[in-house]
């Protein structure tokens, strides 16, 4: 009698079928999803660095006699291009206050006794920044037959190289803060099963937003000495940037599940590094990245970090308020999403099960 023959699906299907059953159809939109952020990742950075070029950066413009400055102003305003916002000010001591203030970029200092003017930068803003003004500002002296002396008044600390620490170090806690929601998230399912998950989460990211904020502000200064000014300040400001971008994080995954992770470095990476003025301040990227650099985590922390090294905290409210924006919305969305979803449980993240007590097996139901 023969014996019925029972054979792989597999062997009967040939290579296709091998890779149906090797790829899902999940898995191979993901790789897909992996392509597009990488693809957006090239555009943006090569967007954003490839071409800088001033725009508008503000200036001060001061001289014995207001009809002088107001005169030499409104002759840099009209330069082709208007890589400079000038504005005539009363004296040397308004504009060297301005610069301090972060209100501008840098100060034209004109003699009119003389053929030397001064200029004022702070690279302590960003050393691309503080030569575009000293490249504008000396092509428009040596046309009129003058010549241009430049002190820098904000100078970055001699760990500081060109200024990026700040960016760095702000880059860095992103990371932490998207790395650590990922992790807490993921480890227990993509999604809040409920609200205490969600509490329990976000608690146990604000003790770590907490130590990672105190860490990174102590190896920047004074472990390396790479950046001066408040470490009480640096470490509130890292806390503050490590709780948003974690919030972001898992409020994105508690819209999307594991696909939010991909949407949380496309806000944070790839929009928002190269937007964020660290090796070119905003007056310098072009106008998409310009515009939305300081809504952003990356930039607003860089602005602020900046602010905190080198300008006794002066003009951080704005990017302060950025960050709280992010960090309770982030929260929020977290928390109706968790609220949202009460009483289901879902698969485990790589259970390869679909989310939802619907969808496992009849037995695995309780009744």
């Amino acid at each position: 009698m023969t014996q019925p023959t029972h054979t792989d699906p597999g062997q009967s299907g040939g290579f296709l079928a091998e890779i149906k059953d090797a790829v899902t159809t999940r898995a191979a939109l993901l790789v897909l999803g992996v392509l597009a952020l990488q693809l957006a990742f090239i555009t943006s950075y090569v967007g954003a660095f490839h071409h800088p070029k001033p725009s508008e950066i503000p200036i001060a413009v001061s001289a014995p006699a207001a009809p002088i400055a107001e005169q030499t102003a409104k002759q840099l305003s009209a330069l082709p291009g208007k890589p400079l916002d000038p504005r005539a000010v009363q004296d040397e001591a308004t504009a060297l206050r301005q610069i301090k203030n972060r209100d501008v970029d840098g100060a034209l200092i004109i003699d009119p006794a003389g053929k030397t003017d001064r200029l004022l930068v702070a690279s302590g803003a960003g050393a691309s920044l503080s030569q575009a003004v000293e490249e504008v500002v000396g092509l428009v002296e040596k046309a009129q037959g003058r010549t241009v002396t430049v002190e820098d008044v904000v100078p970055v600390a001699a760990g500081d190289g060109r200024g990026l620490s700040s960016f760095y170090l702000v880059v860095g806690w992103c990371v932490g803060g998207y790395l650590c929601a990922a992790i807490l998230a993921i480890s227990a399912g993509a999604r809040p099963a409920n609200v205490h998950r969600a509490v329990i989460r976000l608690g146990a990211l604000f003790v770590y937003a907490v130590a990672a904020g105190l860490l990174g502000a102590v190896i920047a200064d004074p472990v390396l000495g790479a950046l001066p000014g408040s470490i009480w300040g640096l470490w509130g400001l890292g806390s503050l940037i490590v709780f948003a971008v974690g919030a972001i994080t898992l409020a994105f995954q508690g819209l999307a599940g594991v696909v939010g992770i991909g949407l949380a470095i496309l806000l944070v990476v790839v929009l928002g590094n190269p937007s964020a003025g660290g090796a070119y301040p905003y007056p310098l990227l072009p106008p998409f990245w310009k515009a939305i650099g300081p809504w952003l985590p990356p930039g607003a922390g860089t602005y602020a970090a900046r602010s905190i090294a080198y300008f006794k905290g002066n003009d951080i409210t704005g990017p302060l308020l950025v960050l709280s924006g992010w960090a309770v919305l982030g929260s929020a969305i977290t928390l109706a999403c968790a609220a949202g979803r009460k009483g289901k449980a879902g698969a485990a993240v790589g259970s390869g099960l679909p989310e939802g007590p619907d969808a496992l097996p009849e037995r695995e139901v309780v009744r």
